[in-house]
């Protein structure tokens, strides 16, 4: 049997959860809304077995709906999720949980008192890639892990393909740091163990509205140092990459599935994939997701994992 789905937000994240469904075995879209008349009119053109919601309380208590995906910007995560919750669904959300940090901890407190199933979207917590990294390091092939980097650079912010979101470019729920750094600093935590900041410089334009332009920051886990840096201005490619130095052999991660290893010459390229890699990706996350609703065990990132990550990240832009 088949999963049925909910999709709340029919944006960038919404319309590409679409696309994913549809390759999926295990889960199929029921029902979507957004607030936005020509999202949804959008959505309807190019899914037409798909039913498009009044509203998303409607959506959310929709026959046939098992999840609930929140692809909303983030101002409005909570407010979904208590109705999900409220409705005996099971929650699927983007990050961050919320705006508030405040209330992102009731919202875990929340799911936890009421056993209900949730799960974030850090695809991070289920991806061949990661998978290999992670198998490095237990089996002790990186030898000690003496440090971690973190590189990011986006010019413009936000990407071309993200212009529509308005909101990224925000200084109250958007940021590079939110939208893709907190994406390594939950996979910091994954295959570390949880982090403290030690301290953190954050610059942002003159004006009191737009986004950072400029972050550096320091993690310790466990005693492993962990620097962080992202830019936002001046020209160049996209820069996404992600290192682990280790006294026998270091590990790389680029553009979020590129792994290459070096044993003190240069970067060796591993392949890890065997065909398209955001499609590998997203049968595995189903898959995982899929363990999480059966009740079996699941790698999948939790709220209480989001939340650990926020409260890193919020510290941070402070």
């Amino acid at each position: 049997m088949q999963t049925g789905v909910a999709i709340i937000g029919l944006g960038i994240m919404g319309t590409r959860m679409l696309d994913s469904l549809t390759l999926s075995e295990t889960f199929w879209p029921v029902v979507a809304w957004d607030p936005s008349d020509a999202a949804r009119s959008a959505a309807a053109a190019s899914f037409p077995e798909l039913m498009i919601s009044v509203d998303a309380a409607a959506a959310i208590a929709s026959p046939g709906v098992d999840v609930v995906y929140i692809a909303s910007p983030p101002a409005a995560h909570v407010e979904y999720a208590v109705m999900a919750a409220d409705a005996g669904k099971a929650i699927y959300c983007e990050k961050p949980l919320a705006v508030d940090l405040a209330e992102a901890e009731q919202l875990v407190d929340l799911v936890v008192s009421r056993e209900v199933v949730n799960a974030v979207n850090f695809p991070f917590g289920a991806a061949p890639s990661v998978d290999f990294i992670a198998a490095q390091h237990a089996s002790g092939a990186l030898g000690d892990v003496v440090g971690v980097d973190l590189r990011l650079h986006f010019v413009p912010w936000p990407r071309v393909w993200q212009k529509e979101a308005a909101w990224l470019s925000k200084r109250a729920e958007g940021g590079f740091l939110r939208e893709v750094g907190s994406h390594f600093v939950y996979l910091t935590e994954k295959l570390l163990g949880p982090a403290v900041l030690v301290d953190s410089s954050c610059t942002y334009p003159d004006d009191d509205r737009s986004c950072e332009t400029f972050v550096t920051a320091r993690l310790d886990c466990s005693g492993v140092p962990v620097s962080l840096t992202g830019t936002s201005v001046g020209v160049g490619p996209d820069i996404v990459e992600f290192v682990i130095w280790g006294s026998k052999r270091s590990i790389k991660l680029d553009n979020w599935s590129d792994v290459s290893m070096t044993f003190g010459g240069g970067w060796e390229v591993q392949e890890i994939y065997a065909s398209d890699p955001r499609r590998e990706n997203n049968s595995r996350f189903f898959a995982e997701l899929a363990a999480l609703l059966d009740g079996r065990p699941s790698s999948i990132a939790s709220f209480a994992d989001a939340l650990s990550v926020q409260r890193i990240v919020e510290a941070v832009l402070a």
